[in-house]
């Protein structure tokens, strides 16, 4: 397939997969009046690409899972490269819940002290609110 229609189908553009082959994640070959030429292998490569940019991974970061699958592996996640990847992303993501954890432990602080220091009487009227 030419680079329009695997764009189609991939859901993405062709200045995209040109970006991917210039960063040898896609590789594309020539026919004699050089267009570029794809298969069901490539397209397999670019959704496993997305998948993983939709998680929220780099796009350096697929690499392995690209090369995994250009080896020959069913899957891309069937490489201990892939798998350190994996593992990294999951630290990363713990690292952040964590934080999200702290801080909305402070927000939910801070609500309970403003909270405990309403006056008693009517809700004051505020100025912004309308």
């Amino acid at each position: 397939m030419r680079i329009g229609e695997l764009a189609e189908r991939a859901g993405t553009t062709t200045r995209t997969l040109r970006y991917y082959e210039s960063r040898g994640l896609l590789a594309a070959r020539r026919t004699e009046n050089g267009y570029r030429t794809y298969d069901e292998d490539d397209l397999r490569l670019l959704q496993q690409i997305r998948t993983l940019q939709d998680f929220g991974f780099e796009l350096e970061e697929t690499r392995p899972f690209v090369e995994c699958l250009r080896a020959g592996h069913p899957a891309g996640d069937a490489c201990p490269a892939s798998l350190d990847v994996y593992r990294r992303k999951l630290a990363e993501l713990d690292a952040l819940v964590d934080q999200l954890q702290a801080v909305r432990a402070q927000v939910a602080a801070q609500l309970l002290r403003a909270e405990a220091e309403l006056p008693a009487g009517p809700e004051p009227t505020c100025e912004l609110g309308g």
